[in-house]
Formats: C-alpha cells, structure tokens, sequence
C-alpha cells in the first residue's frame, strides 16, 4: 500500500470554480483532480488535490503518495521519500496559487541525494535491494578479523609480527575468489551471489570455534575470498540492471550497504571486552547469517544483460584472451596498476587501524568503536552518496583522482600526527576515498563487455590484493625501523598518489554513455 503523507494546503482567494479550472489547464489534473507523477522520478509522486471554498477564498488540500517498495531496504528510502513528498504536494501548491494570481511560477523541487536521478523500473530496484543485502552481510562478516586483530593476537598469543603475516595470508582468498567470480561470466551473477552468503556464514562459523591460529587464518582466507566474489560479483550485477544515467548512483547504494555491514561489526566491537574469548561472539552472530540465504535467494534475479549474452551462441564468455585485445588491454593495465598501487597503502591502513589507535593512541576497545563510528559513520555515507551524485553529474575520471588524493593524503596525515587532528583527518579521509572508490568502482564494470565483465574484475581484484599483500609486509617489516607502525603505514600512501596522481585521469570516460557503447559485445571469431 502507497504511504499516505500528511496533507499539505494553501488558501487561495479565487472561488473554487476558478481555482479547479486552473489544476486542469496549469496543472494536468485528471477528473478527479489528481496530478500524475513526474516522468522519470522515483518514487513516482502523484499528488491529489481537494478544494473546499469558504466565501471568496477556496482552502485547496494536497495529499501526496508514493513510497518506494523494495526488500530489505525500504526503511532506509523512508525518509528521503517522505521530504519528496512533501516538496513535491508544496511545489503543485505554490503553483496553483501562482497560476491563479498571475504571479511568478515556483521552481520545481530539486533531487533529494538518497533518490535515484532518474527511475528504476521494479525488477531494477528489487535486483539493487537485494544485491545490495548480500554485500551488507559479507561486509559485516568481512571486518570482523580486522576489527578484532587484536584480542585474537592475545588469544592465540601472537606477536605484532605474527599478527601482520596472519592479516597478510588472508589476502590469499583472492586466489580463491578468482575461480567463483570469473565463473560469473559463465554460471550467471545470481548464483555466485548466493553461493558468496552462504560460504561466509560457513566462514565466520569455523573462525568462532577455531581452536589455534592456523585453522582461524585458513577460514579467514576464505571469508576473505567469499567477500570479494560476492562484493564484486554485485557490483557487476548492478551495473548491468541499472538505467544509464544511475549506473553510478546504484554502485553508491551497494557501497552503502557493504558500509553498514562494516559499521555493524564496529558495533558488536565492545563484545570482545566480554572476557578472553569474547572475540568469538561476533563471529557466531556472522554465522547466523545464513538465516538470510533464502529471502536473498527468493528476491534475487539473473541480470538481464547477462541472459541475454547467454543466450548468445556467437559469443564466448569469460575468454582471458579478450580483455588484453586491442579494445580492452589498456584499460585493463591501467585499472589492475591503480588496484595494486592504492592496495598498498589501503589495505594496512584499515586493517591494522584499531591496532594503532589502541596502542600508540591508548583508545580502548569500546573508545575504538565510538571514534569509528562517528569518524565513518555520516563522513562515509555523506562520502558515497557524494560520488555517486558526482560521478553521474562531472564525469568518473575527475572524481576518482580528486577523491583518491585527498582521501590518501588526509589519511597519511592521520598515521603521522597526535591530538584531535586525528579525528577531522579520518573523517575528511573516509568522505573522500568514498566518494572518488565510487566513481572508479563504477569504472572497473564499465570499461568491460558483458561476457568477459566478471572475470576482467576477477583479475584486477586479484592483482590489487597483491598490493594488500605489498602493504602490510611494508607496514609489518618496516614499524621498528621507522619507530611506529602509524610510520610505516603512512610511508604506504606514497603509491597510492601515484596512482591517483598520474594513471586515474588517463582511463577512458564512461558517464553520460550507454553501457554498450562504452563496452560492446562483439561477435565471438574462433582463431584460425
């Protein structure tokens, strides 16, 4: 059922007769004096309006609906649906009276940042809900090692050392998430998806009753491989159901959602002051989430770029040889050197983050939660729906070396300086790594046809953990040199400028273009 909202009303002095004469020739009103929706917004606000006349002035009532309707998420579109609403009643108000007294038409309302910029049909909207859920749970169940690195040393009584070659073996999942998410292109983007959330649930399952370092790492490396199949298989997915115009719109909202399942596991973060073995309880609560299989499995839907490619039997997919051919290969080198060099620096600063702040910062495990939720919380999500806006508005490029440069910067700042400077540097760096991973996330699907689109993504996300790999053993090898590990992980950052500095800006540009003509599928030719 459509969402009554509080009726909005304007007095008019004009009699009733007049005032409903101009809703038909001003307004487009149907016989029962209801606007139709905007074409092309969402949610589609039609406004009906009812006039009651007292002497020479007519009170006109506006009672706005719509509402959009999706699994998972429709709590979240709430609010933003409501303030359309009633800028949507207030602006048909205000231009009645002005029709009517001759006055100066209004403007109508702008976009609203949690809105979509242009509609999503109902297929799109509910494929976006639900992908986006999926990644919301191996997000959550992702964080957990990084956000716990530490009562887990002391629980299997490792050293700094050991902990940092621990994190780094983990990395190795993207050789297990390589296979999974280049299948993609061959077994289809619903059912990699699924497989991801149940194999994650499975994952946090043997980290919560692992019983010595070695059995907790090898399940972490495949927690490790699930997130990146299931986060990058749902990008694609997402990118391929989206109308031009949101494609990076809809790469925001599926950050937003792998952003709450990290802010949940900050959360639960004060669970592992429950004792020595508290760390455990987070894990089981990931474990859990295999409750969330079904419902996903139920909403979920193949693409239909991807079944119509599919059905194709003059296309190959998933042929490697494809994306290093003329039309892709230097697109391809540019994306996997930018992944490797901003991995570096990436990698280390958010894993091993609640390590420096609790012990050169001296935060508490309950002090680590209160600073990463306030400096990711709003930043973070003001950072993704912020690119996502830009990137359809400016262009990726821009906004994807712009943001990658503040965000490295801010954030070296923040490994290298004290005091209360920390607190502005991590929030102004999750504002701007959201905003420019946005519009180069949006670029890693785009810039690749639809047959070879998964596994092209599987390989850049294989070379960008080697970069993982190549920051935490910077991070790990050079802390007692340089006297603190917020040093060494600051050193990082250095490539991850280059990167933004000098290879983000010659990718090709992809906003403003149907995805087939940035990345067409061509006819498959068997070589000779």
């Amino acid at each position: 059922m459509p969402r009554v909202a509080r009726p909005a009303l304007v007095q008019i002095a004009a009699p009733a007769a007049t005032v409903r004469d101009a809703a038909r020739t001003h307004l487009g009103t149907d016989a029962a004096f209801e606007v139709p929706p905007a074409p092309d917004t969402q949610p589609a606000i039609a406004v009906r309006l009812e006039f009651a006349e007292r002497g020479d002035t007519t009170i006109v009532t506006a009672q706005p609906t719509g509402e959009i309707d999706v699994p998972f998420f429709s709590w979240f579109f709430r609010p933003a649906s409501a303030l359309a609403r009633r800028r949507t009643a207030r602006y048909i108000l205000d231009a009645l009276k002005a029709a009517v007294d001759g006055g100066e038409p209004p403007s109508p309302p702008g976009p609203i940042v949690l809105l979509p910029p242009v509609a999503f049909n109902e297929e799109q909207a509910v494929l976006l809900a639900t992908a986006s859920a999926a990644v919301a749970v191996v997000s959550f169940a992702g964080a957990l090692f990084g956000q716990l690195s530490s009562p887990i040393r002391d629980s299997f009584h490792l050293s700094d050392a050991s902990l940092t070659i621990a994190l780094a073996l983990t990395r190795i999942g993207a050789l297990i998430a390589l296979i999974p998410t280049a299948l993609a292109d061959r077994r289809g983007r619903r059912r990699m998806i699924i497989l991801g959330v149940a194999l994650s649930a499975l994952a946090c399952a043997l980290s919560a009753v692992a019983t010595g370092v070695v059995m907790f790492t090898a399940a972490q490396t495949l927690q490790r491989g699930v997130l990146i199949t299931t986060a990058t298989v749902a990008a694609i997915a997402v990118i391929e159901e989206s109308p031009d115009g949101a494609r990076a719109y809809a790469t925001s909202m599926l950050a937003l959602a792998g952003g709450l399942g990290f802010s949940i596991a900050v959360v639960v973060l004060p669970l592992a002051d429950r004792g020595r073995n508290g760390w455990r309880l987070p894990f089981a609560l990931g474990a859990a989430s295999i409750l969330l299989a079904r419902p996903i499995a139920k909403h979920l839907k193949e693409t239909r770029r991807y079944e119509a490619v599919a059905a194709r039997t003059d296309v190959a997919r998933g042929r490697v040889k494809e994306i290093f051919d003329r039309r892709y290969g230097r697109r391809f080198i540019l994306l996997a050197a930018v992944a490797f060099l901003t991995n570096v620096f990436a990698a280390p600063s958010s894993q091993l983050m609640n390590q420096y702040l609790r012990e050169v910062r001296h935060f508490s495990n309950t002090g680590i939660a209160g600073f990463r939720t306030i400096t990711t919380g709003i930043p973070g999500l003001v950072g993704l729906v912020l690119g996502g806006r830009l990137a359809e508005a400016r262009g990726r490029r821009p906004v994807a070396a712009i943001g990658l440069t503040v965000a490295t910067a801010t954030q070296m700042a923040f490994f290298l300086f004290g005091g209360p400077i920390i607190w502005v540097m991590s929030a102004a760096s999750i504002l701007a790594a959201g905003a420019g991973g946005i519009a180069l996330g949006a670029l890693d699907a785009e810039l690749f046809a639809t047959e070879v689109r998964s596994t092209s993504n599987a390989l850049i996300t294989t070379i960008s953990v080697f970069g993982s790999g190549a920051g935490f053993l910077i991070a790990g090898l050079l802390a007692n040199p340089f006297g603190s590990i917020g040093r060494s992980i600051a050193l990082a950052g250095i490539p991850a400028l280059i990167a933004a500095v000098f290879l983000v800006p010659r990718l090709p540009e992809s906003a403003a273009r149907a995805l087939e003509d940035v990345s067409p599928t061509e006819e498959y030719r068997p070589d000779p």
